[in-house]
Protein backbone atom coordinates (compact mmCIF):
# COMPACT_ATOMS: atom_id res chain seq x y z
CA UNK A 1 0.00 0.00 0.00
CA UNK A 2 1.33 3.44 -0.88
CA UNK A 3 2.34 5.65 2.03
CA UNK A 4 0.00 8.51 1.06
CA UNK A 5 -2.95 6.13 0.75
CA UNK A 6 -2.16 4.56 4.13
CA UNK A 7 -2.01 7.96 5.83
CA UNK A 8 -5.20 9.14 4.09
CA UNK A 9 -7.12 6.11 5.31
CA UNK A 10 -5.72 6.51 8.83
CA UNK A 11 -6.68 10.21 8.97
CA UNK A 12 -10.17 9.43 7.65
CA UNK A 13 -11.12 6.69 10.11
CA UNK A 14 -9.03 7.56 13.16
CA UNK A 15 -10.46 9.60 16.02
CA UNK A 16 -9.56 13.29 15.80
CA UNK A 17 -8.37 15.43 18.68
CA UNK A 18 -11.57 17.46 18.52
CA UNK A 19 -14.91 15.66 18.25
CA UNK A 20 -16.25 18.55 16.13
CA UNK A 21 -13.96 17.49 13.27
CA UNK A 22 -15.50 14.00 13.31
CA UNK A 23 -18.97 15.52 13.22
CA UNK A 24 -18.13 17.81 10.29
CA UNK A 25 -16.58 14.91 8.35
CA UNK A 26 -19.65 12.77 8.98
CA UNK A 27 -21.99 15.57 7.93
CA UNK A 28 -20.07 16.08 4.67
CA UNK A 29 -20.33 12.36 3.85
CA UNK A 30 -24.02 12.19 4.75
CA UNK A 31 -24.75 15.32 2.70
CA UNK A 32 -23.09 13.95 -0.42
CA UNK A 33 -24.69 10.55 0.14
CA UNK A 34 -28.21 11.99 0.44
CA UNK A 35 -27.64 14.16 -2.63
CA UNK A 36 -26.44 11.12 -4.57
CA UNK A 37 -29.47 9.07 -3.53
CA UNK A 38 -31.84 11.92 -4.44
CA UNK A 39 -30.20 12.32 -7.83
CA UNK A 40 -30.52 8.66 -8.84
CA UNK A 41 -34.08 8.43 -7.47
CA UNK A 42 -35.28 11.49 -9.40
CA UNK A 43 -33.63 10.35 -12.64
CA UNK A 44 -35.19 6.88 -12.30
CA UNK A 45 -38.64 8.37 -11.67
CA UNK A 46 -38.26 10.49 -14.82
CA UNK A 47 -37.30 7.31 -16.69
CA UNK A 48 -40.42 5.65 -15.30
CA UNK A 49 -42.74 8.43 -16.43
CA UNK A 50 -41.04 8.50 -19.84
CA UNK A 51 -41.57 4.76 -20.18
CA UNK A 52 -45.24 5.02 -19.20
CA UNK A 53 -45.93 7.88 -21.61
CA UNK A 54 -44.01 6.15 -24.40
CA UNK A 55 -45.97 2.94 -23.90
CA UNK A 56 -49.25 4.88 -24.08
CA UNK A 57 -48.23 6.58 -27.31
CA UNK A 58 -46.89 3.32 -28.71
CA UNK A 59 -50.27 1.66 -28.18
CA UNK A 60 -51.74 4.20 -30.61
CA UNK A 61 -48.86 5.21 -32.89
CA UNK A 62 -47.31 2.81 -35.42
CA UNK A 63 -43.63 1.98 -35.70
CA UNK A 64 -43.47 4.12 -38.86
CA UNK A 65 -45.83 6.58 -40.53
CA UNK A 66 -45.58 7.41 -44.22
CA UNK A 67 -47.08 10.65 -45.51
CA UNK A 68 -46.80 12.57 -48.77
CA UNK A 69 -44.20 15.31 -48.80
CA UNK A 70 -46.58 17.45 -50.84
CA UNK A 71 -50.34 17.35 -50.62
CA UNK A 72 -52.70 15.83 -48.09
CA UNK A 73 -53.42 12.50 -49.76
CA UNK A 74 -51.83 10.12 -52.23
CA UNK A 75 -53.09 7.16 -54.25
CA UNK A 76 -52.44 3.81 -52.64
CA UNK A 77 -52.12 1.99 -55.98
CA UNK A 78 -49.25 4.31 -56.96
CA UNK A 79 -47.30 3.52 -53.81
CA UNK A 80 -44.95 0.48 -53.64
CA UNK A 81 -46.75 -0.97 -50.60
CA UNK A 82 -46.13 -4.58 -51.66
CA UNK A 83 -42.37 -4.04 -51.75
CA UNK A 84 -42.44 -2.59 -48.23
CA UNK A 85 -44.64 -5.47 -47.03
CA UNK A 86 -42.00 -7.88 -48.35
CA UNK A 87 -39.20 -6.25 -46.35
CA UNK A 88 -37.83 -8.45 -43.62
CA UNK A 89 -39.29 -7.42 -40.29
CA UNK A 90 -42.43 -5.67 -41.59
CA UNK A 91 -45.59 -7.18 -40.10
CA UNK A 92 -48.35 -5.04 -41.64
CA UNK A 93 -48.85 -1.96 -43.82
CA UNK A 94 -52.11 -0.32 -42.73
CA UNK A 95 -53.98 2.19 -44.89
CA UNK A 96 -55.24 5.27 -43.04
CA UNK A 97 -57.62 8.07 -43.95
CA UNK A 98 -57.77 10.88 -41.40
CA UNK A 99 -59.99 13.95 -41.60
CA UNK A 100 -61.62 16.60 -39.42
CA UNK A 101 -65.27 15.86 -38.75
CA UNK A 102 -68.34 17.01 -36.89
CA UNK A 103 -69.97 14.36 -34.72
CA UNK A 104 -73.62 14.37 -33.65
CA UNK A 105 -75.06 12.04 -31.05
CA UNK A 106 -78.55 12.77 -29.91
CA UNK A 107 -78.77 16.50 -29.30
CA UNK A 108 -75.01 16.95 -28.73
CA UNK A 109 -72.29 17.93 -31.20
CA UNK A 110 -68.51 17.72 -31.10
CA UNK A 111 -65.64 18.49 -33.51
CA UNK A 112 -62.85 15.94 -33.76
CA UNK A 113 -61.19 13.63 -36.26
CA UNK A 114 -62.18 10.40 -37.92
CA UNK A 115 -59.48 7.84 -38.60
CA UNK A 116 -60.39 5.22 -41.17
CA UNK A 117 -58.31 2.03 -40.81
CA UNK A 118 -57.95 -0.88 -43.22
CA UNK A 119 -59.08 -4.34 -41.96
CA UNK A 120 -55.51 -5.62 -41.41
CA UNK A 121 -55.18 -3.14 -38.54
CA UNK A 122 -56.91 -5.72 -36.36
CA UNK A 123 -53.85 -7.98 -36.73
CA UNK A 124 -51.57 -5.42 -35.06
CA UNK A 125 -54.13 -3.64 -32.89
CA UNK A 126 -52.98 -2.75 -29.36
CA UNK A 127 -55.98 -0.59 -28.46
CA UNK A 128 -58.08 -3.59 -27.43
CA UNK A 129 -56.14 -3.54 -24.15
CA UNK A 130 -57.00 0.17 -23.62
CA UNK A 131 -60.79 -0.15 -23.83
CA UNK A 132 -62.93 1.63 -21.24
CA UNK A 133 -66.24 0.28 -22.51
CA UNK A 134 -67.54 -2.00 -25.21
CA UNK A 135 -65.33 -3.91 -27.65
CA UNK A 136 -62.85 -2.98 -30.37
CA UNK A 137 -64.68 -3.89 -33.59
CA UNK A 138 -64.67 -1.70 -36.69
CA UNK A 139 -66.52 -3.83 -39.21
CA UNK A 140 -68.37 -7.11 -39.48
CA UNK A 141 -69.61 -8.17 -42.88
CA UNK A 142 -71.25 -5.08 -44.40
CA UNK A 143 -71.83 -3.41 -41.04
CA UNK A 144 -69.59 -0.49 -39.99
CA UNK A 145 -68.87 0.40 -36.38
CA UNK A 146 -67.03 3.17 -34.55
CA UNK A 147 -64.66 3.08 -31.59
CA UNK A 148 -64.46 6.51 -29.98
CA UNK A 149 -61.96 8.17 -27.65
CA UNK A 150 -62.98 8.55 -24.02
CA UNK A 151 -62.98 12.36 -24.27
CA UNK A 152 -65.23 12.33 -27.33
CA UNK A 153 -67.54 9.81 -25.66
CA UNK A 154 -67.80 12.01 -22.57
CA UNK A 155 -68.62 15.18 -24.49
CA UNK A 156 -71.26 13.42 -26.61
CA UNK A 157 -72.63 11.24 -23.81
CA UNK A 158 -72.17 8.05 -25.87
CA UNK A 159 -73.63 4.87 -24.45
CA UNK A 160 -72.23 1.79 -26.18
CA UNK A 161 -75.11 -0.33 -24.85
CA UNK A 162 -77.72 1.84 -26.60
CA UNK A 163 -78.06 0.17 -29.99
CA UNK A 164 -80.85 2.51 -31.09
CA UNK A 165 -78.83 5.75 -30.91
CA UNK A 166 -76.43 6.17 -33.85
CA UNK A 167 -73.42 8.43 -34.29
CA UNK A 168 -73.68 10.84 -37.21
CA UNK A 169 -70.41 11.85 -38.87
CA UNK A 170 -70.28 14.97 -41.05
CA UNK A 171 -67.35 16.21 -43.13
CA UNK A 172 -67.11 19.22 -45.48
CA UNK A 173 -67.93 18.30 -49.04
CA UNK A 174 -64.99 18.60 -51.42
CA UNK A 175 -65.21 21.21 -54.15
CA UNK A 176 -67.56 24.17 -54.23
CA UNK A 177 -70.89 23.61 -52.53
CA UNK A 178 -73.88 24.53 -54.67
CA UNK A 179 -75.21 26.72 -51.91
CA UNK A 180 -74.72 27.62 -48.28
CA UNK A 181 -77.41 25.13 -47.35
CA UNK A 182 -76.27 22.78 -44.57
CA UNK A 183 -77.42 19.70 -46.47
CA UNK A 184 -75.28 20.59 -49.49
CA UNK A 185 -72.18 21.67 -47.58
CA UNK A 186 -71.54 18.38 -45.77
CA UNK A 187 -71.37 14.68 -46.49
CA UNK A 188 -72.80 12.61 -43.68
CA UNK A 189 -72.94 8.96 -42.65
CA UNK A 190 -74.19 7.18 -39.56
CA UNK A 191 -72.56 4.36 -37.64
CA UNK A 192 -72.97 2.49 -34.39
CA UNK A 193 -70.45 3.32 -31.59
CA UNK A 194 -69.51 -0.01 -30.00
CA UNK A 195 -66.43 0.84 -27.95
CA UNK A 196 -64.63 3.55 -26.00
CA UNK A 197 -60.83 3.60 -25.72
CA UNK A 198 -58.60 5.63 -23.42
CA UNK A 199 -54.92 6.10 -24.28
CA UNK A 200 -53.88 9.67 -23.65
CA UNK A 201 -55.75 12.97 -23.52
CA UNK A 202 -54.49 14.14 -26.93
CA UNK A 203 -55.98 11.03 -28.55
CA UNK A 204 -59.01 10.54 -26.31
CA UNK A 205 -60.43 14.00 -27.01
CA UNK A 206 -59.78 13.89 -30.73
CA UNK A 207 -60.26 10.56 -32.50
CA UNK A 208 -63.10 8.36 -33.62
CA UNK A 209 -61.89 5.17 -35.32
CA UNK A 210 -63.94 3.84 -38.23
CA UNK A 211 -63.43 1.33 -41.07
CA UNK A 212 -61.43 2.54 -44.06
CA UNK A 213 -64.34 1.89 -46.42
CA UNK A 214 -66.62 4.06 -44.26
CA UNK A 215 -64.14 6.97 -44.31
CA UNK A 216 -63.60 6.71 -48.08
CA UNK A 217 -67.30 6.66 -48.79
CA UNK A 218 -67.84 9.65 -46.53
CA UNK A 219 -65.04 11.63 -48.22
CA UNK A 220 -65.75 10.44 -51.78
CA UNK A 221 -62.30 8.84 -52.00
CA UNK A 222 -61.46 5.98 -54.32
CA UNK A 223 -58.06 4.58 -53.22
CA UNK A 224 -56.65 7.73 -51.59
CA UNK A 225 -54.99 7.56 -48.20
CA UNK A 226 -53.66 10.30 -45.97
CA UNK A 227 -50.95 8.04 -44.53
CA UNK A 228 -49.67 4.50 -44.28
CA UNK A 229 -48.84 2.99 -40.93
CA UNK A 230 -46.12 0.35 -40.78
CA UNK A 231 -45.95 -2.12 -37.92
CA UNK A 232 -42.83 -4.20 -37.32
CA UNK A 233 -42.26 -7.60 -35.81
CA UNK A 234 -40.64 -7.70 -32.39
CA UNK A 235 -36.88 -7.35 -32.14
CA UNK A 236 -36.35 -5.53 -35.44
CA UNK A 237 -33.76 -2.68 -35.36
CA UNK A 238 -35.63 0.52 -36.19
CA UNK A 239 -32.79 2.51 -37.80
CA UNK A 240 -31.92 -0.28 -40.22
CA UNK A 241 -35.46 -0.90 -41.41
CA UNK A 242 -36.21 2.84 -41.68
CA UNK A 243 -33.40 3.27 -44.20
CA UNK A 244 -34.80 0.40 -46.30
CA UNK A 245 -38.31 1.87 -46.20
CA UNK A 246 -36.99 5.28 -47.28
CA UNK A 247 -35.16 3.70 -50.21
CA UNK A 248 -38.30 1.86 -51.37
CA UNK A 249 -40.75 4.74 -50.82
CA UNK A 250 -38.68 7.41 -52.58
CA UNK A 251 -37.99 11.05 -51.86
CA UNK A 252 -41.60 12.20 -52.41
CA UNK A 253 -42.65 10.63 -49.11
CA UNK A 254 -41.81 11.38 -45.47
CA UNK A 255 -41.12 8.43 -43.15
CA UNK A 256 -41.26 9.07 -39.40
CA UNK A 257 -40.47 6.62 -36.62
CA UNK A 258 -42.22 6.75 -33.24
CA UNK A 259 -39.78 9.27 -31.83
CA UNK A 260 -40.17 11.57 -34.84
CA UNK A 261 -43.98 11.33 -34.71
CA UNK A 262 -43.88 12.83 -31.21
CA UNK A 263 -40.53 14.61 -31.44
CA UNK A 264 -41.58 17.68 -29.46
CA UNK A 265 -42.95 15.62 -26.57
CA UNK A 266 -39.84 13.46 -26.19
CA UNK A 267 -37.50 16.43 -26.52
CA UNK A 268 -39.41 18.25 -23.76
CA UNK A 269 -39.19 15.19 -21.52
CA UNK A 270 -35.43 14.88 -22.07
CA UNK A 271 -34.98 18.61 -21.47
CA UNK A 272 -36.93 18.39 -18.20
CA UNK A 273 -34.81 15.45 -17.07
CA UNK A 274 -31.60 17.33 -17.90
CA UNK A 275 -32.83 20.46 -16.11
CA UNK A 276 -33.64 18.51 -12.93
CA UNK A 277 -30.28 16.75 -13.16
CA UNK A 278 -28.44 20.07 -13.33
CA UNK A 279 -30.45 21.50 -10.42
CA UNK A 280 -29.60 18.51 -8.23
CA UNK A 281 -25.95 18.70 -9.30
CA UNK A 282 -25.93 22.32 -8.17
CA UNK A 283 -27.34 21.21 -4.80
CA UNK A 284 -24.57 18.60 -4.60
CA UNK A 285 -21.99 21.31 -5.27
CA UNK A 286 -23.41 23.31 -2.38
CA UNK A 287 -23.25 20.20 -0.19
CA UNK A 288 -19.60 19.75 -1.12
CA UNK A 289 -18.72 22.93 0.82
CA UNK A 290 -19.09 20.82 3.97
CA UNK A 291 -16.39 18.57 2.58
CA UNK A 292 -14.14 21.54 1.79
CA UNK A 293 -14.47 22.67 5.38
CA UNK A 294 -13.85 19.15 6.68
CA UNK A 295 -10.62 18.71 4.70
CA UNK A 296 -9.45 22.24 5.55
CA UNK A 297 -9.96 21.74 9.31
CA UNK A 298 -8.19 18.39 9.16
CA UNK A 299 -5.20 19.94 7.41
CA UNK A 300 -4.93 22.61 10.10
CA UNK A 301 -5.23 19.99 12.85
CA UNK A 302 -2.54 17.77 11.32
CA UNK A 303 0.06 20.50 10.79
CA UNK A 304 2.31 18.99 13.50
CA UNK A 305 2.04 15.58 11.83
CA UNK A 306 2.93 17.15 8.50
CA UNK A 307 6.00 18.78 10.06
CA UNK A 308 7.13 15.40 11.35
CA UNK A 309 6.56 13.83 7.94
CA UNK A 310 8.49 16.67 6.34
CA UNK A 311 11.44 16.10 8.70
CA UNK A 312 11.37 12.43 7.70
CA UNK A 313 11.78 13.40 4.04
CA UNK A 314 8.21 13.71 2.74
CA UNK A 315 7.96 16.29 -0.02
CA UNK A 316 5.08 18.64 -0.76
CA UNK A 317 3.62 16.32 -3.40
CA UNK A 318 3.36 13.50 -0.88
CA UNK A 319 1.67 15.72 1.72
CA UNK A 320 -0.85 16.99 -0.80
CA UNK A 321 -1.54 13.48 -2.03
CA UNK A 322 -2.46 12.37 1.50
CA UNK A 323 -5.33 14.82 1.87
CA UNK A 324 -6.35 14.61 -1.78
CA UNK A 325 -6.75 10.87 -1.44
CA UNK A 326 -8.68 11.34 1.75
CA UNK A 327 -11.12 13.58 -0.14
CA UNK A 328 -11.36 10.98 -2.90
CA UNK A 329 -12.15 8.30 -0.32
CA UNK A 330 -14.91 10.49 1.14
CA UNK A 331 -16.34 10.98 -2.36
CA UNK A 332 -16.23 7.27 -3.16
CA UNK A 333 -17.85 6.30 0.12
CA UNK A 334 -20.54 8.97 -0.25
CA UNK A 335 -21.28 8.02 -3.87
CA UNK A 336 -21.38 4.28 -3.11
CA UNK A 337 -23.58 4.66 -0.03
CA UNK A 338 -25.90 7.10 -1.84
CA UNK A 339 -26.29 4.80 -4.84
CA UNK A 340 -26.95 1.80 -2.62
CA UNK A 341 -29.56 3.74 -0.64
CA UNK A 342 -31.12 5.01 -3.88
CA UNK A 343 -31.21 1.48 -5.31
CA UNK A 344 -32.98 0.17 -2.21
CA UNK A 345 -35.56 2.98 -2.32
CA UNK A 346 -36.19 2.43 -6.03
CA UNK A 347 -36.45 -1.35 -5.61
CA UNK A 348 -39.02 -0.94 -2.83
CA UNK A 349 -41.01 1.55 -4.93
CA UNK A 350 -40.83 -0.71 -7.96
CA UNK A 351 -42.10 -3.79 -6.14
CA UNK A 352 -44.37 -2.34 -3.46
CA UNK A 353 -45.40 1.10 -4.77
CA UNK A 354 -44.74 2.87 -1.47
CA UNK A 355 -45.40 6.37 -2.84
CA UNK A 356 -48.85 6.45 -4.40
CA UNK A 357 -50.36 8.73 -7.01
CA UNK A 358 -53.45 10.55 -5.80
CA UNK A 359 -55.82 8.80 -3.43
CA UNK A 360 -55.69 5.44 -5.20
CA UNK A 361 -59.27 5.71 -6.51
CA UNK A 362 -58.30 4.74 -10.06
CA UNK A 363 -58.22 8.26 -11.47
CA UNK A 364 -54.68 7.75 -12.75
CA UNK A 365 -53.38 5.32 -15.35
CA UNK A 366 -50.92 4.01 -12.77
CA UNK A 367 -51.37 3.78 -9.02
CA UNK A 368 -47.84 4.60 -7.85
CA UNK A 369 -44.90 6.65 -9.05
CA UNK A 370 -43.20 4.62 -11.78
CA UNK A 371 -39.47 3.98 -11.64
CA UNK A 372 -37.09 2.55 -14.18
CA UNK A 373 -33.47 2.04 -13.18
CA UNK A 374 -30.85 2.39 -15.91
CA UNK A 375 -27.23 1.42 -15.44
CA UNK A 376 -26.05 4.44 -17.42
CA UNK A 377 -27.74 6.78 -14.91
CA UNK A 378 -25.89 5.09 -12.05
CA UNK A 379 -22.61 5.58 -13.92
CA UNK A 380 -23.35 9.25 -14.64
CA UNK A 381 -24.30 9.94 -11.03
CA UNK A 382 -21.24 8.14 -9.66
CA UNK A 383 -18.89 10.05 -11.96
CA UNK A 384 -20.61 13.36 -11.18
CA UNK A 385 -20.33 12.89 -7.40
CA UNK A 386 -16.72 11.73 -7.73
CA UNK A 387 -15.73 14.80 -9.76
CA UNK A 388 -17.47 17.15 -7.31
CA UNK A 389 -15.75 15.45 -4.38
CA UNK A 390 -12.38 15.55 -6.12
CA UNK A 391 -12.66 19.30 -6.64
CA UNK A 392 -13.87 19.77 -3.04
CA UNK A 393 -10.71 18.00 -1.82
CA UNK A 394 -8.34 19.67 -4.30
CA UNK A 395 -9.34 23.22 -3.38
CA UNK A 396 -8.29 23.27 0.30
CA UNK A 397 -5.23 21.09 -0.39
CA UNK A 398 -4.08 23.44 -3.12
CA UNK A 399 -4.40 26.64 -1.08
CA UNK A 400 -3.66 25.48 2.48
CA UNK A 401 -0.48 23.63 1.56
CA UNK A 402 0.94 26.29 -0.72
CA UNK A 403 4.10 26.97 1.22
CA UNK A 404 6.10 23.81 1.93
CA UNK A 405 8.74 25.77 3.88
CA UNK A 406 6.16 27.15 6.33
CA UNK A 407 5.28 23.69 7.64
CA UNK A 408 7.28 23.26 10.84
CA UNK A 409 6.99 22.04 14.42
CA UNK A 410 5.72 24.60 16.90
Amino acid sequence: MQFSLFMARRYLFSKKSHNLINVISLISMIGLGIGTAALIVVLSVFNGFEHVISSLYHSFNPDFMITAKQGKTFHYVQFPAEKIQQLSGVAQVVQVVEEDALFKYGDKQYIGKIMGLSPNYMKVNKLDTMMRAGTFVLQSGKANFAVVGAGVAWFLGINTHDTQQLLTVLVPRRGNASSFNFQNAFNSEVTQPVGVFSVQQDFDQKYVLVPLRFARELLNYSDEVTSLEIFLRKGIPVDEIQKKIEDVAGKQFVIKNRFQQNETLFKIMKSEKMAVFLILVFILILSSFNMIGSVAILIVEKMKDLAVLKSMGADMQTLRRIFLRQGIMISLLSAASGLIAGFVILWLQQHFGLVRLGSGNGGFIINAYPVQMQMLDFVYVFVTVFVIGLFAAWYPVRFLLKDYQSIKLS
